[in-house]
């Protein structure tokens, strides 16, 4: 039986590695557009710096779309699940207080990709700040205001 998109069971096997950097996406519930809000959006970004703070993450690059994020991060401690659940339970506290909203924010799953050594941690980059334009939101990344990118691009 081959398990269904977004089953669990799609993680089964999956292991967590030090130093390993990754593209995770992770979408609002019923991809409700929260993040049109700045503060929210600027509460998912803090977050993720903080986390690089805490010695958890290398961040390398983000960027929170309207009803989505993406960031590129290297993940310096603990797995990937306790990463995503811990950024994905405080945004959503902060996210439902700021919004007077209550119940989950973030859709349970989420997607993760191991930047592999033969692709270019530079063109996974690339591609995770050039969603604002290839969703029409903007001409330039540069212009879209809920980016980040830990070089001069």
């Amino acid at each position: 039986m081959k398990p269904q998109k977004g089953s669990i069971l799609l993680r089964k096997g999956r292991s967590s590695t030090k130093n390993q950097h990754y593209l995770i996406t992770s979408a609002v519930v019923d991809r409700k557009p929260i993040f049109n809000r700045p503060e929210a959006a600027k509460i998912v970004l803090s977050s993720l710096y903080w986390l690089e703070k805490q010695d958890r993450i290398i961040l390398d690059a983000a960027v929170i779309m309207p009803d989505h994020s993406h960031f590129v991060a290297g993940l310096m401690q603990g797995s990937l699940a306790q990463l995503i659940h811990s950024l994905k339970s405080y945004t959503a506290k902060k996210i439902n207080v700021l919004l007077n909203r209550s119940g989950p924010l973030w859709q349970r799953h989420y997607h993760d990709h191991a930047v592999r050594q033969e692709e270019d941690l530079n063109e996974v980059v690339l591609y995770t700040l050039y969603n604002p334009v290839r969703a029409g939101l903007v001409s330039d990344f540069h212009d879209y205001p809920f980016w980040y990118c830990r070089w001069r691009v």
